[in-house]
């Protein structure tokens, strides 16, 4: 069972990514699923958080209105859309699983993916 985070790369100061969470061993729709990030030096933050039925989600205040967490289970992947991004949205993005939406807004996962890079250069 592995998860993987993908999309990573450095972008300015206004520009967008979009994250990508692809599993291999499990299917993504039996879990809600939560995006997190950790910035150099400091502790690693939840920032959104998708239903496994796509129909509930939950966002930090800081990303409200920028980022948009989508699923496609078809597929078996999780995305982060990220829209006018800032220095401060800079970090290592981890996806992970976790059992419900409440579990995974409350912080509790189950299998943890590898991180991806994003630099938001200003």
């Amino acid at each position: 069972v592995q998860l993987q985070a993908s999309g990573g790369g450095l972008v300015q100061s206004g520009g967008s990514l979009r994250l990508s969470c692809t599993a291999s061993g499990m299917p993504l729709d039996l879990y809600a699923i939560g995006w997190l990030r950790q910035a150099p030096g400091n502790e690693r933050e939840g920032v959104s958080c998708i239903s496994n039925t796509d129909t509930n989600t939950h966002y930090i205040d800081s990303v409200k209105g920028r980022f948009t967490i989508s699923r496609d289970n078809a597929k078996n992947t999780v995305y982060l859309h990220m829209n006018n991004l800032k220095p401060e949205d800079t970090g290592v993005y981890y996806c992970a699983t976790s059992h419900s939406l409440n579990g995974c807004v409350q912080g509790y996962f189950t299998t943890w993916g590898q991180g991806t890079l994003v630099t938001v250069s200003s």
